[in-house]
């Protein structure tokens, strides 16, 4: 009941004849320092095999212009779809790691598989988190920060999909002092 989740649309494959692309939820930041996520995946969805022999994926944050792609490409399977194909979606080699991201994500995140732990209907690969590519028309060029609101980047609830909104507060806000009025 951790809700609402990210829809996120995951990229594996290190050639053309085995890329595909998945939804999945479960997935998250695991450390800080180094930094590290994890995606979560049952083991016949047809990605597992792929991430599993190679060891890396790539989480792509998906927004509004994503969220039919996000959940075609969740209730497909890659075995009867060439899911970049079908969704009009642009495959681009990674940088730091044998794959492929999806050009038209917000950000995308190179991860590396560390560790697989089978927890039941799902099995958690754990990774290093090796690059993150930003779309630069998100990133203020004089903080060098991610605009999530102009990203307008999309969750799950229950099986629905759904708008972020906007700030409420920055980390500390509940306990900075105020500036006194001279």
């Amino acid at each position: 009941m951790i809700y609402p989740v990210p829809a996120a649309l995951i990229s594996c494959g290190a050639d053309e004849t085995e890329r595909n692309i998945f939804t999945a939820s479960w997935v998250g930041t695991v450390c800080t320092n180094p930094p590290m996520c994890y995606v979560s995946i049952r083991p016949e969805r047809h990605s597992y095999p792929i991430i599993k022999k190679n060891m890396e994926f790539v989480i792509n944050l998906t927004n509004e212009e994503l969220a039919k792609a996000a959940d075609w490409c969740g209730v497909k399977s890659g075995k009867d779809y060439n899911k970049f194909k079908e969704m009009k979606l642009t495959p681009q080699k990674t940088i730091e790691i044998n794959s492929y991201y999806i050009d038209e994500s917000p950000l995308s995140i190179e991860c590396k598989v560390t560790e697989i732990i089978e927890l039941g209907s799902h099995h958690m690969f754990i990774a290093n988190v090796m690059n993150v590519l930003a779309d630069e028309k998100y990133i203020d060029p004089e903080t060098d920060t991610f605009h999530l609101d102009q990203a307008k980047l999309i969750a799950y609830n229950h099986g629905h999909y759904y708008q972020l909104g906007g700030e409420i507060g920055k980390f500390g806000w509940s306990v900075q002092k105020k500036k006194k009025k001279h």
